[in-house]
This record gives structure tokens, C-alpha cells and sequence, in this order.
């Protein structure tokens, strides 16, 4: 029987009000202005009088009787004088201090030296980076994804590299004043310029890079630049070299529009090893030889590294190819030449001449405390010695994390330059190696929070298995075999149907699959022999595919039973 839809009785609408007489208003605004001003509610008009009391109703104070004994605390305040509210303190903002910081610089102990060459930083300024408002520096860079965002784009890119172009003119300006005349330009200059799909030329810049160029040429400033660690020639996969191939002509364009001479060089690693060093040595010489520009040949030059190639590598290559070598003493400190350091310089020395380049080289000092390769190959902030086989006429790279104060550092050891003091700044201790840390933990017997996660972890690794068969085939003490075993997890045997092996449980972190279980029951013992497998597993098996053939056979027994209903009805 169908029901009946009930229909909600209409609401009574309110009859608009008939306006007769003279019209109250001249425009349809004024009209709205007055039905918003005009109330639906009726107002009731309350009249107040005052009403004479007797004499019976008063005290002797003048209050009536049911006023006597209260007293209202806002009545006194009324009474009493409003009492002025204090004017509330203007917010001042700290004013910032203009002085300048007066750093305490200690004295070094003083040495000798014959050397009078040229010392160098590597790419960025720690004084001028720090200034205020406008830092200076050449390395302002971005990501892909930036570069994707419609309110930036490659034209935000190319300002980033017009701008780094800008302050290497300042920053030569501020090398000179310091007597400081060697450089390492960054190669981040020009963010993304040798990428292969968001690369440009640098001729907009032309005009930025012309004025650094001039300014280098004319106090006699030497440029350099150092390619990163994916600059590999050697590499066996095209893509990677075609990569290296744009990356020199990008730092090629950039000395080209500055003008630069050849001493102003690329310095790149050979690179990995490949799993065959000689073959990867022949690619080199292949790309090379067919692959590079003239102008890349001129410029391109080698140093030796402190994991794969060391100098005894690279001399037998760089002396048939006429390919300088940077020799990096502390490189050949952590992967020494067999060759004597006095000797090998002298033969590199003679390809720099060759060439007709100024010969130049790179000095670090690992940190204090250093024991392992990892931690010998890590830079201290500064270097306090100059090696003493190094030649009295060279250009030396300082790789310290303290950029132009490690420079300033080596100038009043040896006294080679003098130093303007108000751009020194002091020396921070230096941070200890993880392992120095729990060393010192477990001395005091305190552990630190990497020694705690440390532990936690290989609790973790080291817990007993859940479920894992040991070296006899039979599981470490199953419990309830015969009720709640699954006997694929227990013995991670292969499933008979699917043919897949159920592997133990190996974290007990994670939680099992559920499954779905077989109850079987096993006589005589709580666990199962290796012996009794083969005569176990056939039970398992057909026991699973008993309880699939009737969970498929369900719905058409209730599909016949359904219909056979259907049968007797009609």
C-alpha cells in the first residue's frame, strides 16, 4: 500500500498595506529609506510620576525603611569624584645601535717566509656578505621550480646573474683595498646558464661583466674558476658530458665577455673511476681531444683529488695531453704521490710554462682532530703555515671556510701585506666531529640524543623475529597450533595454489596481513616435524581450497534457495 505524501499547509503571506493620500516621499530612495526607518512593533508609552511619602514610611536619615541597612558601592562611587584615567604609554621601538663593533683580535705568532706570490679565496666574502641593508655577493642562484612560477620566470633568473655580475666589480674594488689579488669567481654567476633546457647566452650581461673585466686588468687581478664535482669528461654516459661540454663554455662566455687572459683558468676533477680507471682515463683523452673547443683546450686544466686520481695518475695524461695541474697539497696530504712533492712540482711547473700560464696551486688544512678519510677530506676555517716546498712565485688558492680572513690570517703570520683591522674578525672554535661527541658522552657516562637513537635502533634490528623458522625447519615455540596457527606463516612454506612463498616476519614494527585462517588439528604434539610436512602441507592445502570452493559456492545457494521461494509463491 503506497503511503500518502503529506503536503506542509502554505505559510499566510502578509497583505502588502494599501497607502491612500498625499504622497509622504518624491523618489523611490527615499521611499526605501523610510520603510527601513519605520517599525512593525507598537511601542507602549510609559508614563512616570513621583509619589509623596509620609512621615511613617522615612528614618531618621531620610531613607525608607526598605533602603535601610543596604548599601550600594555604586552609589559612594557616584558620590566621589571620577578619578582620572592615566594616558597610556606610546610604544617606542628599540633604536638600532649605529656604533660599530669592536672585535677582539688576538695576536698571532709571527713567521718567516721567502714567498711572494699571490693568496686567494674562493668565490664569496664573509665582510661584505654580512653588510646591511645590500649584501654583496655573486652567488645569488634559484630553483627550477621558481623559474616555472609565472610572476618570476627566466627574466627574474637573468636579473639574479646581472646583479651577481654587478657586485664582482665591488668586490674587486674591496680586494684591492685589501691587497688581496686573486679570485675564484663563482659558478653560480649566472644561475641555470649551461642547463640544457632553461641555458641562455650571457650577452645581456655584457655591459655588467665588461666592468668587472676592466676593473681585474687594471690592478692586475687573476680570475679563476672552478667547474663543480658533475663536470666529468671521462664519464661513460653521453649525457653527463654533453652536460660538462655546456658547463665549460658557459664559464668560457663569461671570461670571454670580461676579456680575460689565459691565466684566468677552469680547474675540474677527472672525476669517478667507473669500475675501470684506465678506460675512464682513454674517454677523457677522447672527448678531449675531438669533443672540446679550442678555447676550452687553453683554459681547461686538471688537480688531483684525495679519493680517486692523485698527482702520479693525472702526470702521465696531463704531460701528452699539455693539460696543467692545480696541485692540491692537502689532497696529496689524504692520497700521497709516490713521486717526491719537490720533484712533482717541478714537472708540472714545466707544462704551466709550456702553456705560457702562470703556474697556481691549492693549500687547506683538515680540521683538528680529524682521524678517518671522511673527516681528513672536511676544511678548517683557516690555514696557520705555508707548506714549505712551495715555490716563491705562485698563485696560492686558500680553501678555508673562512674565506678572506683566512687570508688575512696568513698575511700577518708571515707579515706579507698589511691589514686593515677594522675588516678582521676573529677565529670561531672549531665543531667537533660526531664521533669526538659520544666519545666524550660515554667518558662522562652520559649518552647524547644520536647515541640514544643510535641504541634504540639496534634494539630494533636485534629483537627476536616474530614467527621465524630456525636453521631445524620448525618454528621457535608456536603457540596454540592447533587453534590459531597459520602454518604458511609459521614455516614459511609455499602456498600450493599460488605457488609463493610466505617469508617471516622481519620488523616486528609492522603489523602482519590479515589472512584467513585454517583450523587444523595435529595429534600428539603442539608442533609440527620437518618429517610430517609432506603430510601436513597437502592438508593445509586442500583444507584452504575447501573453504574458497564454499565461499564461492554461497551465493548460489542463495540464489537457488531465493528463486525455489519465488516458485512456491506463484
Amino acid at each position: 500500500m503506497a503511503k500518502r505524501k503529506r503536503n506542509a499547509a502554505p505559510k499566510p503571506s502578509t497583505p502588502e498595506p494599501v497607502v491612500t493620500g498625499p504622497a509622504l516621499v518624491n523618489s523611490p530612495e527615499e521611499a526605501r529609506e523610510l520603510l527601513r526607518r519605520v517599525s512593525a512593533r507598537k511601542k507602549r508609552k510609559v508614563v512616570y510620576t513621583e509619589e509623596q511619602l509620609g512621615e511613617d514610611e522615612l528614618d531618621a536619615t531620610g531613607q525608607t525603611q526598605e533602603d535601610t541597612g543596604f548599601e550600594s558601592p555604586l552609589t559612594e562611587l557616584d558620590d566621589e569624584p571620577p578619578v582620572a584615567e592615566a594616558p597610556k604609554k606610546k610604544r617606542t621601538r628599540r633604536k638600532k645601535n649605529t656604533e660599530p663593533v669592536v672585535y677582539d683580535i688576538p695576536p698571532v705568532e709571527t713567521k718567516t717566509t721567502s714567498f711572494k706570490g699571490r693568496l686567494g679565496y674562493a668565490c664569496l666574502n664573509t665582510v661584505l656578505r654580512a653588510m646591511k641593508p645590500e649584501p654583496v655577493f655573486c652567488s645569488r642562484t634559484l630553483r627550477i621550480d621558481t623559474i616555472l612560477k609565472p610572476e618570476f620566470g627566466m627574466d627574474y633568473c637573468k636579473e639574479l646573474g646581472r646583479r651577481n655580475a654587478e657586485d664582482l666589480a665591488r668586490l674587486i674594488e674591496w680586494n684591492e683595498q685589501n691587497h688581496i689579488r686573486f679570485l675564484r669567481v663563482s659558478s653560480e654567476m649566472f644561475p641555470f646558464a649551461s642547463h640544457d633546457k632553461y641555458g641562455y647566452t650571457l650577452e645581456y650581461a655584457e655591459k655588467e661583466l665588461k666592468a668587472a673585466g676592466d676593473l681585474a686588468k687594471k690592478y692586475g687581478h687573476r680570475l679563476t674558476t672552478h667547474p663543480g664535482q658533475f663536470t666529468q669528461l671521462g664519464s661513460p654516459r653521453d649525457v653527463v658530458v654533453d652536460a660538462a661540454i655546456r658547463d665549460l663554455e658557459y664559464h668560457c662566455s663569461m671570461f670571454r665577455y670580461m676579456g680575460l687572459d689565459q691565466d684566468s683558468v677552469m680547474i675540474i676533477h677527472m672525476g669517478g673511476m667507473f669500475g675501470d680507471k684506465q678506460a675512464t682515463i682513454e674517454r677523457f683523452k677522447e672527448v678531449y681531444r675531438t669533443r672540446l673547443t679550442d678555447e676550452m683546450r687553453a683554459r681547461l686544466v686538471l688537480e688531483n683529488d684525495e679519493m680517486c686520481y692523485n698527482a702520479d695518475d693525472l702526470l702521465p695524461v696531463c704531460e701528452e695531453l699539455y693539460i696543467p695541474i692545480v696541485f692540491d697539497y692537502h689532497h696529496n696530504w689524504i692520497f700521497p704521490s709516490e713521486i717526491p712533492i719537490s720533484k712533482l712540482i717541478e714537472r708540472i711547473n714545466a707544462i704551466w710554462h709550456r702553456k705560457g700560464i702562470k703556474p697556481k696551486q691549492h693549500l687547506s688544512s683538515p680540521c683538528p682532530g680529524a682521524e678517518t678519510v671522511m673527516e681528513k677530506r672536511k676544511h678548517a676555517d683557516r690555514c696557520y703555515e705555508l707548506p714549505p716546498e712551495l715555490p716563491d712565485d705562485m698563485d696560492l688558492m686558500i680553501e678555508a671556510k673562512d674565506k678572506e680572513q683566512a687570508v688575512f690570517h696568513l698575511y700577518r703570520i708571515y707579515d706579507l701585506h698589511p691589514v686593515i683591522h677594522e675588516n678582521l674578525r676573529p677565529e670561531k672554535p672549531a665543531k667537533p666531529f660526531p664521533r669526538m661527541v659520544k666519545e666524550e658522552a660515554a667518558a662522562a657516562g652520559t649518552d647524547s640524543p644520536s647515541t640514544r637513537r643510535a641504541r634504540k635502533r639496534t634494539k630494533l634490528e636485534e629483537a627476536p623475529d616474530t614467527l621465524e623458522v630456525l636453521e631445524t625447519g620448525v618454528a621457535e615455540e608456536p603457540k596454540d597450533v592447533e587453534d590459531t596457527a597459520d602454518l604458511d606463516e609459521v614455516v614459511g612454506t609455499e602456498d600450493a595454489n599460488a605457488g609463493t612463498s610466505t617469508k617471516p616476519i622481519k620488523n616486528p614494527r609492522k603489523k602482519a596481513p590479515k589472512r584467513k585462517r585454517v583450523k587444523l588439528e595435529v595429534e600428539e604434539s603442539e608442533s609440527v616435524d620437518v618429517e610430517d610436512l609432506a603430510v601436513v602441507l597437502p592438508v593445509v592445502a586442500a583444507a584452504a581450497e575447501e573453504v574458497a570452493t564454499a565461499a564461492a559456492a554461497k551465493p548460489k545457494r542463495a540464489r537457488k534457495k531465493k528463486a525455489a521461494a519465488a516458485a512456491i509463491d506463484s
